[in-house]
């Protein structure tokens, strides 16, 4: 099986597009593993960020931009889920106030900062140390960044992650979705639920929004939900098949022909999000933790036997 990448992305290619007034997105090139997007609102006298980076290199960038467009600093932080690339950098945001769900402040407690440096190599991590949210909610948080309204809403089941949180911006049409959409990447499904995931989907899809920030590549509108729910279709369809041939999700994924998604970045994610479906499929609860030891050594099988190529 052929691993799919794009080109290579470097802190400087980072870019910021801005939606509406005081509203920007921070798009990092070229969104594979741990190069993530982010979020900043101007309001006022200060700002809001949505979410901070994998590194202390790349999010010392972020917080820069942010202040040049802005003219002031980051007084809040909202963390989309727990995964490192959206939370590494709360350290740095110094007074800043972090709120995140429940769960995210919880997942981040109880697991640290992982860096996972035996899947990847060559990444520049910085000195990196662990703040979580300080402000948590359960459901929903409605905050105001200056006029602008921004709902937080918690999608109510494990998809991407246990944790996931919208952050819509209602007045403007805008969305930011954390991972729960990608654009250009492969999904990755491993630490929360294929099913519930395609469920949350639909709730992204009536929310209507004209602009979707993604968690990795570029902004989109509902298309960009149609190639997650597909791709998520597709992994449900070949577990099933796989069960039924007696194939682990190794065996599965290495003649597994990923088709139309074969062109996304990071496609050795395939065989764990195979395990993720084959253990939803054989009755263990959506978002049970997972053992990644397995996934991971698949995953550098698929990939030739290498550790996972990372630009971060």
């Amino acid at each position: 099986m052929k691993t799919c990448h794009r080109d290579d992305g470097s802190p400087v290619a980072a870019r910021v597009e801005e939606l509406a007034t005081g509203v920007f997105a921070y798009i990092q090139p070229d969104g594979s593993w741990w190069i993530n997007n982010s979020g900043f609102l101007a309001a006022g006298d200060h700002t809001v960020l949505i979410d901070t980076c994998a590194t202390e290199q790349r999010t010392r960038r972020l917080l820069d931009k942010a202040r040049q467009m802005t003219g002031t600093v980051v007084s809040t932080v909202v963390n989309t889920h727990h995964h490192g690339d959206h939370t590494n950098g709360n350290y740095l945001t110094g007074a800043a106030t972090i709120i995140g769900h429940c769960n995210t402040r919880k997942v981040m407690i109880d697991t640290g900062i992982r860096c996972y440096e035996q899947a990847f190599e060559g990444v520049n991590w910085g000195q990196l140390r662990l703040r979580p949210p300080d402000v948590t909610f359960d459901e929903a948080l409605t905050l105001y960044a200056g006029d602008t309204r921004v709902e937080l809403r918690y999608v109510g089941c494990p998809a991407h992650t246990t944790d996931d949180v919208l952050v819509w911006l209602p007045e403007h049409s805008v969305v930011f979705t954390g991972d729960l959409v990608v654009n250009g990447a492969t999904p990755f499904a491993l630490m929360g639920s294929v099913a519930g995931w395609r469920a949350v989907l639909q709730q992204i899809r009536q929310l209507g929004a004209r602009t979707i920030i993604p968690g990795h590549g570029d902004a989109g509108g509902a298309g960009t939900i149609d190639v997650v729910d597909n791709y998520l279709a597709f992994v449900e369809q070949a577990a099933h098949a796989g069960i039924a041939a007696g194939l682990t999700p190794l065996q599965l994924a290495q003649d597994l022909n990923l088709g139309e998604f074969a062109a996304l970045s990071d496609c050795e994610r395939i065989v764990a999000n195979l395990h993720r479906a084959y253990a939803e499929l054989l009755g263990h609860p959506a978002g049970a933790p997972v053992d990644l030891r397995s996934p991971i050594h698949d995953m550098i099988t698929l990939n030739g036997g290498h550790r996972i190529r990372c630009c971060a």
